[in-house]
Order: C-alpha cells, then sequence, then structure tokens
C-alpha cells in the first residue's frame, strides 16, 4: 500500500479552514477515483499548552506510488490539487512513503 501524507501549517483563521475543508475541498477530493483510504486527523499537542508542529494531517492510501500519482494525474485529482491554495493558508506539505501495516500489533 502506498501512501500520500499531507501535513497542513496551522491557518490563519482555523474556523475559516474548517469550514472551506469540510465543505468545499472535501467533496472536490471525494470525487477522485481510485483511493483505497483516506484519513483525516486534527492535530493534538503531545504536552499540554505547546502548539503541535501541524494543524491537520491527511493520509490518502492508493495500491502503488504509480497508482497514487496516477489518481493525482487525473481531472479531479487536479482539480483537488488546484484546491489547495484556495485555504492552506499555513502552508501544507507532501510526502510520499510505502505503508506498512502491522497487525497484529505486538511489542517483544
Amino acid at each position: 500500500m502506498y501512501r500520500l501524507t499531507v501535513l497542513y501549517g496551522h491557518p490563519t483563521d482555523p474556523a475559516q479552514f474548517d469550514r472551506y475543508y469540510r465543505d468545499i475541498h472535501i467533496p472536490i477530493a471525494q470525487k477522485m477515483k481510485g483511493l483505497t483510504g483516506w484519513t483525516i486527523g486534527k492535530c493534538e499537542p503531545a504536552t499540554s499548552g505547546e502548539t503541535p508542529p501541524y494543524y491537520l494531517i491527511v493520509s490518502l492510501y492508493a495500491p502503488t506510488r504509480a497508482a497514487m500519482e496516477q489518481i493525482l494525474a487525473s481531472p479531479e485529482g487536479q482539480a483537488a490539487i488546484a484546491d489547495v491554495a484556495k485555504f492552506a493558508t499555513g502552508g501544507v506539505w507532501f510526502f510520499y512513503d510505502p505503508a506498512e501495516t502491522l497487525i497484529p500489533f505486538s511489542l517483544p
């Protein structure tokens, strides 16, 4: 399985970011065909009172990197990518990695 991780920096207006992401960006991105998974998580500090380095982490999954690149190159993928600049006021970073699932998980 291959993962594209999207890290969103802290937006200038978090409420506006949240509204736009939920009401506009997600419906655009949901039109992409071929994803095998999609997770979204708002970052919380590990230590109370600290600000985490990112605001939101999104993971998109596909069978291979080539499949992910094909999804993103599609008209639907290009629309989702183009939309990011409309709301990501805190910056955005993209990373690919071959995700490895370790289930069942056990400690030595």
